[in-house]
């Protein structure tokens, strides 16, 4: 069985060291484990005057949600939290009331930031907002990738052993995370 894993990169930037992550995580990934991306860039800005009558860029973002077994997020941090765009696009799918995309979806969190403290502080504001949204968060292991320009190549090769080894474990990790989520409450 391949599950197929939605991805978030939750930077707009062209030059996002985050893309670069997410193209070593798909890199080091199980080979059961099919990714695509769900494009946060062209959303508008998220309104309760939308929920009876959706744009087609929100109605695709809930239907590359639902077309999901999993879903990754790879986010940088913006002043301590998520960037406007990925919450942005939380919102989007989280509506209209009743109709929440990330209901029971099996979610990982991972990031990347030249800094040492990595993205903690923009994970643990993105778990609390997955966590009003339902997902089934991995918890365990945590990643705060500091991103060196020296260990990562922009298609997504690792330099370091260290570093691939450590994404291809919580690759794996995230791979058990999905089978035991789904196991238990299979996506309809």
């Amino acid at each position: 069985m391949t599950y197929q894993v939605g991805y978030f990169v939750g930077s707009l930037s062209s030059r996002s060291i985050n893309r670069v992550l997410s193209k070593a995580l798909i890199a080091v990934a199980p080979d059961d484990l099919a990714f695509s991306e769900i494009s946060i860039r062209d959303l508008p800005l998220y309104s309760p005057d939308y929920d009876e009558d959706y744009p087609p860029q929100a109605r695709g973002l809930k239907e590359a949600i639902a077309a999901s077994d999993a879903v990754l997020f790879v986010t940088p941090e913006y002043n301590r939290s998520i960037p406007g765009a990925l919450k942005n696009a939380i919102d989007w799918a989280s509506r209209p009331y009743g109709k929440n995309s990330f209901d029971h979806i099996p979610a990982a969190v991972i990031g990347a930031s030249p800094g040492s403290l990595g993205t903690a502080l923009a994970q643990q504001s993105l778990r609390a907002v997955l966590s009003f949204c339902n997902a089934r968060q991995m918890t365990a292991p945590e990643a705060y990738v500091q991103f060196d320009q020296e260990d990562f190549s922009d298609d997504g090769t690792v330099g370091s052993e260290r570093t691939r080894e450590f994404l291809r474990g919580y690759m794996a990790e995230f791979r058990e995370h999905i089978q035991r989520v789904l196991t238990v409450l299979p996506r309809t």
